[in-house]
C-alpha cells in the first residue's frame, strides 16, 4: 500500500515537472517568435541641424529622456543587469564606436519612433514607447546629439534573456518588446509650445510611464527586486505636495517627509536636470490626473 502511494506521488511529481517543462518550452518559443518578428514601417527623417542650439537641446533630451541613464553618461553602453535567472541587459554603445557607425538616419528614426533595429526586428528593452511621441524638432535634436557625440570604444557582452526573464515577459510583468506598445500610426507634431502648461507636462510625462505605468498609479515594480512603485497622481503623494515640494523632490531626491530616494529606483539625478518650466508643467499635469 505504501509503495503504491509512493509510486502515485512520484508519477504525480514527474507529471507536474513535465507540464512545467512543456509550459516553459512554449514560453521560450513565444519569446523567440516575438524577438524574430519583422516590422516594416515607412519612416520620415526630420530636418536635422547640427548647430549649437540643436546640439544643446539634444544633450538636454539625452538626459531627461533617460538615454544616459541606460546607455551611460558617454552613451558608450554598459551592463545594466546581469542576473543568473533574469538575464543580462546591455544597453548598446550609441557612439561611432558602436551602432552609431552602422545606423543611417532612417535607422535612428526606426529605433526611436518604432523600437526596431536596422534589421526591422524588435530592440529589446529600448523604451521607444517613451520617445515615439517626440516632436520632429526634439527627435532631430536628439539624433544630432547622439550622432555627434564623442566616439567611445567599449567591449560589451551581448544581451541574454534567461528563464525567469522570459517568464516575467510572458506574464506581462517585465516588458521587453516596446515595439508592441507603440501606436505606429501616430503622426508627431513638428514642434510644440514649451511654456508652462498641462499639455507640455503630458508630453514630458511619457518618460514616467516606464516605471509608473501608463496611468501613473504605480504598483508592482517593473524590475524584480525593486520596491513598489508609488502613485504620482492626485490620488498619491501629489495630493499633499505643493509645486515647490514637487520640484524640490525631483531636484534633490529628498521628499517633503525627509525620505531620501535611491537613484537606481527613482532616477532623481535625471529629473534634477529638468528645467523649471518642465517641472512646473509636469506638476500641473500629474496633480490633476485622476
Amino acid at each position: 500500500m505504501i509503495k503504491r502511494i509512493l509510486k502515485v506521488l512520484l508519477f504525480s511529481v514527474l507529471g507536474i515537472v513535465l507540464v512545467l517543462l512543456l509550459f516553459y518550452v512554449y514560453v521560450s518559443w513565444d519569446f523567440n517568435q516575438r524577438a524574430a518578428k519583422s516590422y516594416v514601417y515607412d519612416v520620415t527623417v526630420p530636418n536635422i541641424s547640427y548647430d549649437s542650439a540643436s546640439l544643446a537641446l539634444g544633450a538636454h533630451l539625452s538626459v531627461i529622456k533617460g538615454c544616459r541613464d541606460c546607455h551611460n553618461d558617454d552613451l558608450g553602453g554598459r551592463v545594466m543587469i546581469d542576473d543568473p535567472a533574469l538575464g543580462r541587459v546591455v544597453p548598446t554603445n550609441l557612439t561611432k564606436g558602436g551602432v552609431g557607425a552602422q545606423y543611417s538616419l532612417e535607422d535612428w528614426v526606426r529605433a526611436l519612433r518604432h523600437g526596431i533595429g536596422p534589421d526591422q526586428k524588435p530592440l529589446l528593452f529600448m523604451p521607444a514607447h517613451e520617445t515615439a511621441n517626440m516632436t520632429d524638432k526634439d527627435l532631430a535634436a536628439l539624433i544630432a546629439y547622439c550622432t555627434q557625440s564623442a566616439t567611445v570604444t567599449r567591449e560589451l557582452p551581448s544581451i541574454e534573456i534567461r528563464p525567469v526573464g522570459k517568464l516575467l515577459n510572458y506574464f506581462g510583468k517585465m516588458h521587453m518588446f516596446p515595439v508592441e506598445m507603440i501606436d505606429h500610426d501616430f503622426i508627431p507634431p513638428a514642434d510644440m509650445d514649451k511654456s508652462v502648461s498641462p499639455e507640455f507636462g503630458e508630453y514630458l510625462a511619457v518618460t514616467c510611464t516606464g516605471c509608473h505605468y501608463s496611468n501613473f498609479k504605480g504598483g508592482s515594480p517593473q524590475v524584480p527586486g525593486s520596491p513598489p512603485v508609488p502613485d504620482i497622481t492626485s490620488t498619491g503623494n501629489l495630493a499633499n505636495w505643493t509645486e515647490g515640494e514637487f520640484m524640490q523632490t525631483l531636484r534633490t531626491g529628498t521628499t517633503p517627509q525627509g525620505k531620501m530616494m535611491q537613484n537606481e529606483f527613482m532616477p532623481w539625478k535625471m529629473t534634477s536636470e529638468f528645467t523649471d518650466e518642465e517641472l512646473k508643467s509636469l506638476y500641473l499635469y500629474l496633480k490633476d490626473h485622476p
